[in-house]
């Protein structure tokens, strides 16, 4: 069920409080596991819909490894991840997938006299920090990067995923395109060999890890950071410039993204050209069954997906994430109403 561990900060304790509330009383409505990167706009919306409807989710924030695992075992209606699948792996699942939000990974530090959004960063630098190569924060690759910042002689302390992570794999999808020796020594998935660094479950333990570890970086998904009032940094882009992680510089991200040409939307947005893209960008997706053995669970699962793209926008973007175009929504509702189908050949869910 949905529920935050007691690893958040004094300034977000109240809403991790309602929010583990929401699992509880939804013990018997829709089903879902998965990523950990959309778990606050999954609980904020569940709580809205709740609120309006009386039905209510019941979503575990395990990790996009675990929600692929679990939808393919059909323990839940639908299961959530960052990695989008393959057209191919889609295919022999029966499976289809679509994207909810968009949002950013983004390098999160505890650095003393360190404000939020002082430090820069660029991708090889962050790749050797997590390969091991780059130990101490004034690491002479960290300060010519930083001109006039007084950096700390502190070793540097990685933080990653232990768990199959759908950020790790926008995270390690994005070294492996500026970084060859990533590319060729640690390479991209949602699980890895880390070279370096100790590992933490779901994007609240990395969150939590790093607010407790002084030296320590790590990578969340921006809610993480800016509801714990982490100092992220500033990355270099794909145009040289030092950006900020800001929806905006999100959106810059995704505004060259084909999803109506892209087979299953698979379509991944690190890297991206544009002087304002934050270059670790990315969608979070669900996964259902074309022929879903509970059609009934699957439609009330797909009807609070709706729901939540018509009245949910407002919702997302307090929490910096992007929802995603008009025009990708009714390429998505037109996905469930040909291939999310009942026995009888029948659209389970068709949007109004």
């Amino acid at each position: 069920m949905i529920n935050l561990k007691p690893m958040w900060r004094p300034a977000a304790l109240a809403g991790a409080l309602l929010l583990s509330s929401i699992g509880a009383s939804f013990a018997a409505d829709i089903s879902g596991a998965g990523a950990t990167f959309p778990f606050p706009i999954y609980a904020k919306w569940a709580d809205a819909y709740k609120k309006e409807t009386g039905n209510g989710l019941n979503y575990q924030s395990i990790g996009s490894g675990g929600g692929i695992k679990q939808i393919k075992a059909k323990t839940v209606t639908f299961g959530a991840s960052d990695m989008p699948l393959k057209p191919e792996d889609l295919a022999e699942a029966g499976l289809i997938q679509f994207p909810t939000v968009m949002g950013g990974v983004v390098p999160v530090v505890n650095l003393d006299d360190i404000a939020p959004g002082q430090l820069t960063l660029d991708g090889p630098t962050l790749a050797k920090i997590f390969m091991g190569e780059v130990t101490a924060w004034n690491d002479p690759a960290i300060a010519a990067l930083n001109p006039g910042v007084a950096l700390p002689s502190n070793a540097i302390a990685v933080v990653h995923r232990s768990d199959g992570s759908g950020t790790t794999f926008i995270y390690s999808d994005y070294l492996a395109k500026v970084s060859p020796d990533w590319k060729e020594k640690v390479g991209t998935n949602t699980s890895l060999e880390w070279p370096v660094g100790i590992g933490a479950k779901g994007n609240e333990g990395v969150a939590n890890n790093v607010a407790q570890t002084k030296g320590a970086i790590g990578y969340v998904e921006y809610a993480y950071a800016k509801q714990n009032g982490l100092t992220f940094t500033k990355l270099v882009n794909a145009e040289g410039q030092a950006v900020a992680p800001t929806a905006e510089n999100f959106q810059a991200a995704a505004a060259g993204a084909d999803w109506a040409h892209s087979d299953g939307f698979y379509v991944i947005l690190t890297d991206e050209p544009g002087a304002k893209s934050w270059p670790i960008s990315g969608a979070t997706f669900i996964l259902v069954y074309k022929k879903p053995d509970d059609p009934a669970a699957t439609a009330e699962a797909l009807k609070f997906f709706d729901w939540a793209y018509k009245n949910g926008d407002a919702m997302a973007e307090d929490l910096a994430y992007v929802p995603m175009p008009d025009s990708v929504v009714k390429l998505i509702q037109d996905t469930w109403s040909s291939m999310v189908l009942d026995a009888n050949d029948k659209p389970v869910y068709s949007a109004m």
